[in-house]
């Protein structure tokens, strides 16, 4: 990770220590970067943002840069970051650009940059917008008369996306009673006119943004609402996404929640007996449930693990040619369809599996143990200091040898908040709860809470 950058874009407290002038320059170096590779100088970039308060004024301040160097500028204004990632690829955009802080609260923001190939940013380039940040680059000259760049609206592009959607569909959802919890975030543009297109009886919670409600006690991050719901209406299904809709988690018909393991696993599964799963491997990170990986080798599908981040899942994928992957979380990757995370795509692929199967979704995981888990985030003065401790280290060696293989320990960075995450599975809540706390007091006992 570099000193802005970090696993998901420029991220920050909005104008702490993400600004409207690290907005500018990160505009002035793209649209200075991508004009090189015309013969005019002129870039087209693309803009996307969720509904934070402070998404506004980072995309005129990205705006004013890019147009200053001489990029044209299309908004598509508030819409998932998987829509951007797709216009990106079907319009040849030379790259887009999602001002989005994902699942984090309405007061931090974030810039994420895609690549003319709908993935995120290489990571030169990152390194570059730094170092023009941080003036280790001469400045770059401006557009003048009719070299300025220009600004065009591009709502269509949304349009567009949520069509190209409608037709990844299998089957009609008439009849279907679904739940969508939009978190009142940017699928709240998306989600239920998609859902409604394809004939379901759709009920919608948290899609009235403000400004400073997106993730409030809503979304994939705060799933309770959704529970109610689903078991209140006595829904078929229900789906919860987080603030830049590239995130999903669903609910089943019993009030079950259903995370990225279990969406893998049926997801999965189906495509592997449709001989659909290329490889027959599936994909994840270090995160994903033990029980994940029993239920896999029972089935005789494969798997990989990646570093935690859809940046390093996808880079996996598209080395090694494979299908599917996806993160705990609620990042599902479709290769076929898409370059990133999409959380309304993949509740789509999940409604195909139900409708395709005839079954009601909590008949998917009757072979899927899930392992107890127990995640903990300690605030620390610095992640590098906390997860390098001699003493920290051992505490997290005795656990391992606790465990043994009947569960296991991974303790690392966050990669977008000075968090340090310590995760335990184990046979039983108790046993979590015991080996987490024996870590983190430690880390908090050499004083490197913050």
């Amino acid at each position: 990770m570099g000193k802005y950058f970090g696993t998901d874009g420029f991220r920050g407290e909005a104008n702490v220590n993400l600004t409207v002038e690290h907005a500018y320059k990160v505009g002035r170096y793209l649209g200075y970067y991508y004009g090189k590779n015309h013969d005019d100088g002129k870039a087209s970039i693309v803009i996307g943002k969720d509904t934070r308060r402070s998404s506004y004024m980072f995309e005129y301040s990205l705006v004013a840069g890019l147009t200053a160097s001489g990029a044209d500028v299309y908004l598509m204004h508030v819409t998932p970051t998987p829509s951007v990632s797709y216009i990106v690829r079907l319009d040849e955009f030379d790259c887009g650009i999602m001002i989005s802080a994902s699942h984090n609260p309405y007061y931090d923001n974030g810039i994420k940059i895609i690549n003319g190939f709908g993935s995120k940013v290489e990571a030169s380039v990152e390194n570059e917008i730094e170092a023009y940040i941080d003036g280790e680059i001469p400045e770059i000259p401006f557009a003048t008369r009719e070299k300025i760049g220009r600004t065009v609206d591009y709502s269509m592009g949304r349009n567009r996306y949520i069509g190209y959607l409608m037709t990844l569909a299998t089957r009609s959802y008439k009849h279907k009673r679904i739940g969508l919890d939009c978190a009142n975030g940017a699928s709240s543009t998306v989600a239920k006119a998609v859902f409604e297109a394809l004939g379901a009886k759709t009920y919608v919670i948290n899609n009235n943004p403000d400004g400073v409600n997106i993730n409030e006690n809503c979304g994939s991050t705060h799933i309770e609402q959704l529970v109610e719901l689903v078991k209140d209406k006595k829904l078929d299904i229900g789906f919860a996404y987080d603030g830049d809709a590239d995130r999903c988690l669903a609910v089943d018909e019993n009030g079950e929640i259903i995370d990225g393991d279990k969406i893998l696993y049926a997801c999965g599964c189906y495509l592997s007996e449709r001989g659909e799963l290329n490889n027959n491997t599936v994909v994840t990170t270090v995160m994903s449930n033990l029980g994940l990986y029993k239920a896999f080798d029972r089935k005789k599908i494969a798997y990989e693990k990646t570093a935690v981040g859809d940046k390093y899942v996808f880079e996996n994928m598209m080395e090694n040619g494979h299908s599917l992957g996806g993160e705990q979380s609620g990042h599902i990757i479709f290769s076929k369809y898409a370059t990133t995370g999409d959380g309304v795509l993949t509740s789509i692929k999940f409604m195909e599996v139900l409708l395709e199967k005839k079954v009601a979704a909590s008949e998917l995981f009757r072979d899927l143990k899930i392992y107890p888990q127990l995640l903990e985030n300690v605030r620390v003065k610095s992640k590098k200091e906390a997860r390098e401790d001699e003493d920290v280290k051992a505490a997290v060696k005795r656990v391992e040898e606790a465990l043994g293989e009947d569960g296991r320990i991974l303790l690392r960075e966050s990669g977008t908040e000075p968090l340090i995450r310590v995760m335990v599975e184990a046979g039983t809540d108790e046993l979590c709860r015991k080996y987490v706390d024996e870590v983190v007091k430690v880390i908090k006992d050499k004083g490197h809470e913050a």
